[in-house]
């Protein structure tokens, strides 16, 4: 599942998948920052540039270099804001390409003993009109081609498709 909505000139992104690992698993593989370069398409040339403790943890700062557009090179830096283990952790952007970044992992062990992963992104782009334009041309479009990688990738890693 993946849908996008706007309120408020922020726009949200929400996405869900099942996972064929237990909760432990998966709080163990999302909660360690360098697993994000590995869910992450090739071209976004995805490159952690500060030293990531295993896991993450309230106040964390982790600095990245990531290419939005072609040949174009960015600096981003969040911070995770909130972690309750095995249940949620947020990402919140610092630095970076957004007005605002505010990302929400959420993990729920369903009775089958597989995890339920969801993912809530609420941002919003600088620029005024000229960002609402840019979200209608290029920015919807790039998220939902890195979540489709995402899901792709975790579908193969986890669930053997």
């Amino acid at each position: 599942m993946l849908n996008f909505k706007k309120h408020s000139g922020i726009y949200t992104l929400e996405t869900e998948q099942e996972l064929n690992i237990s909760l432990v698993k998966a709080w163990g593989y999302f909660s360690s920052p360098e697993n994000l370069a590995k869910i992450t398409p090739p071209k976004m040339g995805f490159n952690i540039t500060s030293k990531v403790d295993k896991k993450a943890y309230q106040g964390q700062i982790i600095t990245y270099k990531v290419s939005p557009v072609a040949f174009v090179k960015t600096n981003w830096v969040t911070e995770i804001t909130q972690v309750k283990e095995q249940e949620f952790f947020i990402d919140e952007q610092r630095f970076g390409p957004y007005k605002m970044w505010h990302h929400e992992h959420w993990f729920e062990e369903l009775e089958n003993g597989n995890t339920l992963m969801k993912d809530k992104i609420s941002y919003k782009i600088p620029f005024g009109f000229l960002g609402h334009i840019a979200q209608a041309v290029f920015i919807k479009k790039q998220l939902k081609t890195i979540f489709e990688y995402r899901f792709v990738t975790l579908e193969k890693m986890f669930n053997g498709k």
